[in-house]
Parts: C-alpha cells; structure tokens; sequence
C-alpha cells in the first residue's frame, strides 16, 4: 500500500529547511580549507606553485576586503558620533535653516525669511495657517540675490488680526524679464532639544524637528539688554538734582 505523503508535512519540511541561516565561509574558514589541502596532497603529485600561490593571493584579498569593511563600520561609528556631538552643541542657541515655518505673537509682526538665487523685480509671500488654509498674501519690491525677509504684519486677507500661532509661507520671485528666481525659505528658531533615532540626527525646535543637514548657520540667542538698574540710577540722580534725598 502506497502511503501519501500530507501537504502539512510537507510544507512544515520546507518551511525547516528555509529556516535554516546560511553558512558563508569566512576567512579564517578559508584558511583551514587551505592547510587541509596542504596536508592531505599526494606527495607524488603535489599542488602545483602557482596553484598554491594563486590561492594564497585569493586568501590576502579576502582579508583585505574584511578589513575594509571594518574600518569602514568604525568610521561610520565615528562620524555617528561626532554628528551627535554637534547636534547636542546646538541646544540653546538659534539657527537658521531650510524650512517655511513661522511662530506668531499676538500683535507682533514675523520676519518670513528666504533666499534668492538671482536678482528678483517683485516676490509675493502667501501666508498659510497650520491646517493649510491660506490667510493673506503681500508683495515686496525689488530684492538683490542671496539672503533676504519679508514682514507680515499678523493680519489677514481683510485686515483682521489673526491669532497667534504656527504658520507657513510660500515666496514666489520673478525677474525684470518675468521668470521665475529660484526661492529657497528659510526660518529662525532656537534649539531646545535633539532627537537621534534610526541613524539620522534631528533638531527639535519650537517651529518644526529639523534635519542636521538643513542647518544654514547658528549663533548665539540674542537678548535684551536689562534696563531695571540704569533707570533705577537715573531716577536717583534726578532727585538729586532736584534736592531730594
């Protein structure tokens, strides 16, 4: 009587034998298959020297190529390390970098930043709230290349102020002769933390996370000067003055 075979077990058969992890020889491998041969040739009919010496040649190249990538792994490692460095040096500072997000104050005008790649007759910046929906457009005059801003002065299309917030912008920039100048936005923003995840180094600001490799320049926060002890003097002198005490 013939006996069939499930598919279950035939499957699950299959399904062992792919499982298994696949032996890949390696040098060290390499060599003991080398000295084996050594050591088991007919002395009446020895392996031939340039044999020999070919697979001594296929050995050295071996080692070369695991070497390389070896170093190549610890230099990776290394440029890893030293990207983290610099990113975590950014924490507290503000930067510049390519993006088109804006952070509105209540009766404060923002700067939308950008940079022209050639002379520009007129450039339009339209102004979108964080869901997308456009808020207001406004035009400059003439701009020279390179880095240059634009104020909105925190108003809609009708004029009314809108409220404080998260906004984009997108610039369009034509030359004297109507074409199109290439626009790159930009946003300033200070550091407040980093995020290192899957390899890539982020920098998390309070307008959006930021891409290491988008930072144009940095530089320190700026602050206002504290006027509380020179008024504080003045007001003494000027009752001095006066004859009081």
């Amino acid at each position: 009587m013939t006996m069939i075979t499930p598919l279950d077990s035939t499957a699950a058969s299959v399904d062992t034998q792919t499982d298994e992890p696949m032996k890949v020889l390696g040098k060290d491998d390499f060599l003991n298959l080398l000295v084996t041969q050594l050591q088991h040739q007919d002395p009446l009919n020895p392996a031939e020297s340039t044999e020999f010496t070919a697979q001594l040649a296929q050995f050295s190249s071996l080692e070369q190529l695991n070497n390389i990538n070896d170093n190549l792994k610890n230099m990776e490692l290394f440029q890893t390390s030293v990207a983290n460095s610099q990113a975590v040096s950014y924490i507290g500072k503000e930067i510049t970098a390519r993006g088109n997000s804006v952070q509105l104050e209540s009766g404060q005008p923002v700067e939308c930043h950008f940079e022209l790649a050639d002379h520009a007759a007129l450039a339009v910046i339209s102004v979108y709230d964080a869901g997308g929906g456009f808020v207001k457009s406004f035009e400059t005059g003439p701009l020279d290349s390179g880095r240059q801003s634009a104020a909105w002065d925190g108003t809609d299309r009708n004029g009314n102020p809108v409220s404080r917030g998260l906004y984009r912008f997108e610039v369009q920039a034509v030359n004297a002769n109507n074409q199109n100048v290439n626009v790159t936005p930009l946003m300033r923003s200070v550091v407040t933390g980093v995020s290192f995840k899957d390899h890539t180094v982020d920098i998390l600001t309070g307008l959006q996370r930021i891409a290491i490799d988008d930072v144009v320049d940095i530089s320190e926060v700026k602050t206002q000067p504290d006027t509380t002890v020179t008024l504080d003097i003045e007001t003494k002198s000027n009752n001095y003055i006066s004859g009081g005490l």
